[in-house]
């Protein structure tokens, strides 16, 4: 398994160009094909990977906070590139969308056609060719709206996940500097005790030398009196 600190981001780089290499194929496919159900069915396929590739744009912007400051430039260029493949399929696809609600509206039945003298408000009048294309031009909207607000929702989200990592990592930095300074005092406690140590055995070879001078200093005198004692009363 790979720790690397840019593994997850690579991972998920990967993904991303993966659901834009499927987005584009719908986009040059069935999303321009000459059968409406069949090009609606791709569009609503491509607005839901688009979604996913926001997904996988914020999830690389989460991780690009854990990779080393060397590093990070690269990756920010990434990111950006990504960001402009994103916009730029959006911006087709929403092409594409109004393309289609043209394409339906002049295809329907009688939407060609000039609005007969008995009925001049009849389903091929102008009127009801306004009022079919307004709809599905507000259709079209509430869409992009709804594929907006999802963005934005996942924007605020990965923005308080990487606000909830940051104060994480604080707290985790501020925990190593707290144990930095605890093994600096162990330390100190460390040297002071090994000073103690060294001083408790100096002063024990001290007492012991003194106490052997003392001895050696008796043993003579011991000598003395012994003599003095055998000499007795001639020596007085």
């Amino acid at each position: 398994m790979d720790t690397s600190p840019t593994s997850l981001f690579d991972s998920y780089e990967q993904d991303f160009q993966q659901i834009v290499s499927s987005i584009r194929d719908k986009l040059e496919g069935d999303a321009k094909g000459d059968v409406a159900e069949q090009r609606k069915a791709a569009l609503r396929r491509v607005e839901m990977e688009l979604d996913e590739a926001d997904e996988m744009v914020s999830q690389m912007e989460i991780e690009i906070q854990g990779i080393p400051q060397s590093l990070r430039p690269s990756y920010q260029s990434r990111i950006r590139s990504a960001k402009a493949d994103l916009q730029r399929y959006k911006k087709q696809s929403k092409d594409l969308h109004a393309q289609a609600a043209r394409s339906d509206l002049l295809s329907r039945p009688g939407m060609g056609g000039l609005p007969s003298s008995d009925d001049p408000y009849g389903p091929s009048s102008d009127r009801t060719r306004l009022l079919a294309g307004t709809a599905l031009l507000e259709d079209g909207s509430r869409r992009l709206m709804d594929s907006q607000r999802v963005a934005l929702e996942t924007e605020e989200q990965g923005a308080d996940i990487l606000r909830s990592l940051r104060g994480q990592r604080e707290q985790i930095q501020n925990a190593r500097d707290t144990l930095s300074r605890a093994d600096t005092s162990i330390g100190r406690a460390s040297g002071t005790l090994k000073r103690m140590i060294r001083r408790m055995y100096q002063q024990r070879v001290v007492t012991a030398a003194i106490v052997v001078v003392l001895v050696l200093l008796q043993i003579p005198l011991l000598c003395l009196l012994e003599t003095l004692t055998a000499l007795g009363p001639s020596v007085l």
